[in-house]
């Protein structure tokens, strides 16, 4: 994932932004208290709240590393409705899986979005990153685990 571009909305931006100043301004204040607190209590080889402490700021900041790298390859996407003749991130996009008549309807999202319970689906997942630049009416087949999928694009919004 190093280098590659990360595709938020604004909102999600905002989101991640607030948590990023908030692991460093008041976790790692509260992580650094705790420390100073374990370390008081005497031998820190058999000390488990030094060493709970410890692990909590390793897991700190690998999330403010990955957080920083995020914003650092970010693309905000318009919070407008994408309308085209093609699908793009951002594009809501309906398909119909071959021989169902049912309808599936995905917004196309960055991967720090995707959610497939609110129907936000991953550009680099499987079925997003084929239905990229499709039109409508058109078919494509991608693998999966279970084997070989046509989809055929019904809308886009």
């Amino acid at each position: 994932m190093k280098g590659e571009r990360e595709y938020l909305t604004k909102d999600k931006f905002d989101e991640l932004m607030k948590e990023l100043n908030e692991l460093k301004t008041v976790k790692r204040k509260e992580v650094a208290e705790s420390l100073d607190y374990a370390r008081g209590l005497g031998d820190l080889s058999e000390n488990a709240e030094y060493h709970e402490a410890r692990e909590l700021q390793a897991n700190i900041e690998d999330r403010i590393a990955k957080l920083e790298s995020i914003m650092k390859n970010t693309t905000i996407m318009s919070g407008e409705a994408s309308h085209g003749e093609y699908v793009h991130i951002g594009s809501t996009v309906t398909v119909a899986k071959q021989g169902e008549k049912n309808h599936k309807k995905y917004k196309i999202v960055g991967s720090e979005e995707a959610d497939m319970a609110a129907g936000k689906l991953s550009n680099r997942s499987p079925l997003g990153s084929v239905v990229l630049g499709k039109k409508v009416g058109e078919s494509f087949t991608f693998n999966t685990p279970a084997g070989a999928m046509t989809y055929k694009v019904i809308a886009i919004e």
